[in-house]
């Protein structure tokens, strides 16, 4: 079972290209082919990986607008099994030209629609806002990861992203599930993030993942040096928790295999 996961927060700085970095590393750590796109014109999981954005031949904005196959556009990066879609600021055009093309939502999952039967996880890092690119993977994603930065102002938004993630699946992808929130940035010596973590569990505990994200230096300094994590400091907390993110991630996979299989059998 094969799966597209948009990983999106329409507030910044939440932890979003964090978690894609990182959470695509240890799934290809854990023997998984992972898929990588990068649909943020900033393109820092791009650079998070290591790879100059402002060198590569071809990106995402090529394969939007149909100059480029995907074979010309993926790169391997830093584990076996684990390839990115690179982006730049030249993605920031494809906002503009795709406004007037038809099925301009779709254009992703077209471009994906092969993609899909060669990575056991694709996860789409979408830009910090609702524009045709974060459509763009909503509507090509089976499930959507939402990020969520312990304070007060991020859980405030999570109510707006919920109602935006209602409407894609009333209008535009009806198969779309919320796959959890993810607590980024927790901060054990404050009753805040605590809080913060209560009150969501008890609005979306199904939809929460146990594994809680800490804030942690060495999380902060290995996008500078081009690396996730694992590979920079693997035994860090940040590394531990990533890893075991990971390890739930595929297995909610593994759950909604066999609930398939029942429902087939049954």
């Amino acid at each position: 079972m094969k799966r597209i996961i948009a990983i999106t927060n329409q507030k910044g700085g939440v932890g979003k290209t964090t978690t894609n970095v990182n959470l695509a590393t240890c799934l290809a750590e854990a023997g998984k082919r992972v898929l990588v796109v990068d649909l943020d014109p900033q393109g820092n999981t791009t650079s998070g990986f290591g790879v100059n954005k402002h060198s590569v031949e071809h990106s995402v904005y090529s394969l939007l607008l149909g100059d480029a196959y995907l074979e010309q556009v993926m790169i391997p990066v830093c584990v076996d099994g684990l390839f990115l879609l690179p982006a730049n600021i030249d993605l920031a055009g494809a906002e503009i030209e795709l406004i007037s093309t038809p099925n301009r939502e779709f254009k992703l999952r077209e471009v994906l629609s092969h993609a899909k039967y060669l990575f056991d996880y694709i996860l789409i890092d979408c830009p910090p806002s609702l524009n045709v690119l974060t459509l763009n993977a909503l509507c090509a994603a089976d499930t959507v990861i939402v990020p969520l930065q312990c304070e007060y102002y991020a859980m405030e938004g999570l109510t707006q992203l919920m109602y935006t993630i209602g409407l894609i699946q009333k209008r535009l992808n009806p198969k779309l599930v919320v796959e959890g929130v993810v607590f980024t940035m927790y901060d054990a010596r404050t009753n805040l993030s605590a809080q913060v973590v209560d009150e969501v569990k008890a609005h979306l505990d199904e939809h929460t993942y146990h594994t809680i994200i800490p804030r942690n230096v060495r999380l902060s300094e290995a996008p500078s040096h081009g690396l996730p994590i694992t590979l920079y400091d693997p035994n860090s907390k940040g590394a531990e928790a990533y890893e075991q993110l990971a390890q739930e991630v595929i297995l909610k996979k593994e759950f909604r295999k066999k609930g398939k299989l029942n429902e087939q059998t049954s």
